[in-house]
């Protein structure tokens, strides 16, 4: 039974975003809050406090009916206006249509409960409060917050005159206004400030998106102008000097020869200077990796702990494992998961150890076999590495990348 709960957390919650977690979290509470509320508020109430009578029994048993409806009926959208509000899709029309109807036989049998006698007071005051909440967590979705106030208190004055003038109860008449205006009040609430949390954090999973992708954009840019400065100078200069080649070669003039060399040689000069930009472009420095990824972790919430010495290492292990280092911090802030952080470097018996644990389990780079692992073991085994990467005591995720040295170098410690 574990072994499938935890399998289930793999495909169905592992899989998740951070967003996509919290959301389906709280639409889970939302159902769960009806429930609760037809329960304890309707269920319980009038259980206890039904008159044993033929009436009252059948009355009460077609309420717990409606409410049950009230609730099937009110999970089922829970998902609608949530994506209306979260600006997701249209409010398709008729959406309350049928919560209002149920919401409207459910007063009218409690408004007839309390006319016949057939349930106490208190019952009946509570069963109100237990049949508006489905209602009213929909609805508070979907109306501005001002219409949804103007309605709900005349929804409550009306709720209150039929109540009173069914049970001739004065001292009543305060406890229905109360429990309407109560659950009105909570159902605007429960509803908007979880639907309004999740907004926040969906733009905030955009932005991050839109970061990424700017931070793509502006390093082909980079790319681009130091493309543009290496060869923009020089073929000018080569098409300027076969110009003058040919011109010289057609006035049988030996100087043609000595412009073609030069052409020749600039050309041989850009190629080497294009080389140049490419392998530092392909090569990344492991300082200024570890500490660009301490300041982007830190600055997307996530506590980032660096303990390394780069010095002494090659300069071919240092770009492989900076490279390590930016995929790692890639899919940490991709998928969105961790709260802490820790980059390890050491030297250990002739091989340097690059560990990168996080606590986020969902962390894994490429759902944990994709292309972004296999690119860095293709980088490693350039210099003979290795890498590991799996879920480690619990929710943790711990990437391990082991290069061998060549020659010995000072042990570098935290």
């Amino acid at each position: 039974m574990v072994g499938r709960i935890r399998r289930w957390q793999q495909r169905h919650w592992g899989e998740r975003s951070k967003a996509e977690r919290v959301e389906l979290t709280s639409v889970l509470t939302w159902h769960c809050s009806i429930w609760f509320i037809l329960g304890c508020w309707l269920l319980l109430p009038l259980a206890g406090g039904i008159a044993h009578r033929p009436v009252a029994l059948v009355l009460g048993a077609v309420l717990v009916l409606v409410g049950i409806l009230q609730g099937v009926l009110a999970n089922r959208r829970t998902r609608t206006v949530l994506d209306h509000y979260l600006g997701r899709a249209e409010l398709p029309a008729g959406t309350h249509r049928a919560p209002a109807v149920l919401l409207g036989l459910a007063l009218g049998l409690i408004v007839a409960l309390a006319a016949t006698d057939a349930a106490t007071p208190m019952a009946v005051r509570f069963t109100i409060g237990g049949v508006v909440l489905p209602f009213g967590l929909l609805y508070g979705l979907t109306a501005p917050v001002g219409v949804f106030l103007r309605r709900s208190a005349g929804f409550t004055v009306l709720l209150t005159a039929a109540v009173g003038l069914a049970d001739h109860d004065a001292p009543g008449l305060v406890a229905t206004a109360a429990m309407a205006v109560f659950q009105a009040v909570f159902a605007l609430l429960a509803g908007r400030c979880g639907a309004w949390t999740l907004s926040v954090l969906w733009e905030a999973e955009r932005a991050r998106e839109v970061e990424a992708r700017l931070a793509v954009a502006e390093e082909r840019l980079r790319f681009g102008r130091d493309l543009h400065d290496v060869l923009g100078r020089n073929l000018s200069v080569i098409s300027l000097k076969s110009e003058l080649a040919v011109q010289l070669a057609r006035r049988g003039r030996p100087e043609a020869v000595e412009q073609m060399i030069e052409v020749q040689r600039i050309a041989q000069d850009s190629q080497r200077e294009v080389r140049a930009v490419v392998r530092g472009y392909r090569e990344a420095d492991l300082g200024a990796e570890l500490t660009g990824a301490q300041g982007v972790l830190t600055a997307a919430g996530i506590a980032c702990e660096v303990s390394a010495e780069t010095a002494g290492l090659p300069a071919d292990v240092q770009s492989a494992l900076g490279w390590v280092v930016r995929e790692a911090t890639t899919n940490v802030l991709r998928h969105g998961d961790a709260g802490r952080c820790a980059l390890c470097l050491r030297v250990l018996e002739g091989r340097v150890v690059l560990t990168v644990e996080n606590d986020g389990v969902s962390g894994t780079p490429d759902g944990g076999g994709g292309s972004g692992l296999a690119g860095l073991r293709e980088r490693l085994a350039v210099v003979a590495g290795t890498l590991e990467a799996g879920a480690v005591a619990g929710d943790r995720f711990r990437l391990v990348a082991e290069v061998p040295l060549r020659e010995k170098v000072s042990e570098v410690t935290s």
